[in-house]
């Protein structure tokens, strides 16, 4: 039953655009007995059909910008590249840390920007 409700919050999360593994990694890692690397290759198998189904609704809907996405396909096909290299060498704690770390200064950026659009 974990697995349904994870698999549901992270598809609804991955549709707005936002990325679902910010829920299912950290709850792959708590709630099993996966490695963070076992938890971040769910993530990446997880996300291919869900982003498929989001970036087809959100070309229907005109939203996606053709020349900023060939750019980011491009330099995040090469950033993938790296990252896995590095992730698969990387010891799992510090591979959870770094994770961890990368989501608080994002959480902490969003905050900042939420706060800057209340009191322009």
């Amino acid at each position: 039953m974990i697995f349904a409700v994870l698999g549901f919050l992270s598809g609804l999360i991955s549709g707005m655009g936002i990325g679902g593994g910010v829920i299912l990694i950290p709850a792959l890692s708590f709630f099993t007995d996966w490695s963070q690397q076992q938890a971040q290759a769910a993530n990446l198998l997880f996300f291919l059909p869900t982003a498929c189904v989001a970036l087809y609704k959100h070309h229907q809907e005109g939203t996606v910008e053709k020349q900023t996405a060939k750019s980011l396909v491009f330099w995040g096909f090469l950033g993938a590249v790296i990252g896995s290299c590095l992730a698969v060498g990387l010891d799992g704690t510090w591979l959870r840390r770094m994770f961890g770390v990368f989501l608080a200064v994002m959480g902490f950026l969003e905050l900042i920007q939420a706060k800057k659009k209340e009191n322009p």
